[in-house]
């Protein structure tokens, strides 16, 4: 069902700008990482648009934000869309803001229009998805599902030593509500950038999201032994050279099996000019589509590494730090998203998503579809990330369809 309603892509795109003012990057993107004042600023900014509207503003414990819409059945739970405020330290405009100043566009035009569904509807802003300041990511939402365990996240430090809890309280957002809240929604939605090359290729400009991806991440230790850089070379037990060929290693272990194997951390001790490194520590990341692909990639992980490690004689440990399984989304919902691409005219193509995100820790617990708009190149976590004007409005007039055929006209 078409919703038709006065959805403006110029405000929407007004919006975008507006809050990208707040955390600029260096190049024209956005460090606004999680619980910082930029953060802090961004969220006031998103409150002031709402309460214009009239919404009701909930912040729960750990900083998830959400504004309600009341419906004519206020007994029904409530059809919820939105996503994130927070960036990577060189992060761009687009990444989470869209979903959410989308869902918030959605409700500007539902008040502009005076239409009232039968059930309430709910914009939410999750806090720390990205993960940059406070690992892992999808703090917020993983809280809300009851994935993570509350104190031990408000308990989280960054590099800095300093604690989640007492960041979120100093920015003024730590609230009084239950996260389990959420819980009782009756259907989400999120409208995200691809962040990856496959709509803007084939022309498509809608993603219609199927599922998620398996991830694992991992943190690995290698430690060898430090020695003076002036010693001969075949006594040495080089950490680093050694950590090298682990991480190429996981690029070829990616290759082998579809998959991708990121390293994205590393820290070298003693970190001197002249001294071979004694221990090298890096992360890990690792996702398939397929679980059980992703329990060989692990096994190829710990295999190899161990291997590579005996060789150099180095020590390796590998932990585990964070995982999620292969995720599908309701297919009802993934449906109306389809339908409301089809019934518009728009180009697009079912996918899976290979990116963490919100809706993925959701779709645990309640009904769940993502879509996806293009982003140029697939360029993501990058201060160059782009999208159109048009891309960005044929994604919220999809959202707002598949969210007022799931929350009824009243």
């Amino acid at each position: 069902m078409l919703a038709n309603l006065p959805v403006s892509g110029e405000r929407l795109w007004a919006s975008i700008m507006e809050m990208a003012r707040i955390g600029p990057g260096r190049a024209g993107g956005s460090n606004r990482q999680a619980l910082t004042d930029a953060d802090g600023e961004a969220r006031h900014l998103l409150r002031r648009w709402c309460e214009a509207l009239g919404l009701e503003m909930t912040v729960d414990r750990v900083g998830n934000m959400a504004f309600l819409r009341p419906g004519a059945d206020p007994s029904l739970p409530p059809v919820a869309f939105g996503s994130h405020l927070d960036t990577q330290p060189t992060g761009g405009r687009f990444d989470g803001v869209l979903g959410v100043l989308a869902g918030l566009e959605v409700m500007r035009a539902l008040d502009d229009s005076g239409t009232v569904t039968r059930a309430p509807l709910m914009l939410v802003n999750w806090t720390n998805e990205e993960g940059a300041r406070f690992s892992p990511p999808m703090m917020g939402s993983g809280v809300a599902m009851g994935l993570f365990d509350e104190a031990e996240v408000l308990a989280r430090t960054d590099a800095s030593g300093a604690v989640f809890g007492e960041e979120l309280a100093r920015i003024g957002w730590r609230g009084e509500a239950d996260p389990a809240m959420f819980q009782r929604l009756g259907a989400y939605f999120e409208l995200h950038i691809e962040q990856g090359p496959f709509l803007e290729a084939e022309g498509a400009e809608i993603g219609v999201v199927t599922g998620a991806s398996a991830q694992a991440w991992f943190e690995v230790t290698v430690t060898g032994a430090e020695a003076h850089a002036g010693n001969g070379m075949a006594l040495r037990r080089d950490a680093l050279v050694a950590a090298a060929q682990m991480i190429v290693a996981i690029e070829g272990i990616a290759h082998e099996t579809g998959g991708n194997g990121t390293v994205g951390r590393i820290v070298v001790s003693p970190d001197s000019r002249n001294v071979v490194p004694g221990s090298v520590w890096f992360t890990v990341d690792l996702r398939h589509a397929s679980a059980a692909t992703l329990a060989r990639m692990e096994a190829m992980l710990r295999d190899r590494l161990r291997a590579l490690a005996a060789a150099r004689r180095v020590l390796p440990a590998i932990t585990p730090f964070w995982s999620f399984p292969e995720t599908p989304f309701d297919p009802v919902l993934v449906a109306r998203v389809r339908e409301a691409a089809i019934a518009r005219g728009l180009t697009w193509r079912e996918m899976p998503t290979g990116i963490g995100h919100d809706a993925v820790y959701l779709a645990r617990r309640v009904p769940t579809a993502m879509i996806f708009c293009p982003c140029h190149g697939g360029l993501s976590h990058n201060e160059a990330e782009s999208i159109t004007q048009a891309w960005a409005e044929a994604g919220c007039r999809v959202l707002a369809d598949a969210v007022l055929a799931t929350a009824g006209l009243a």
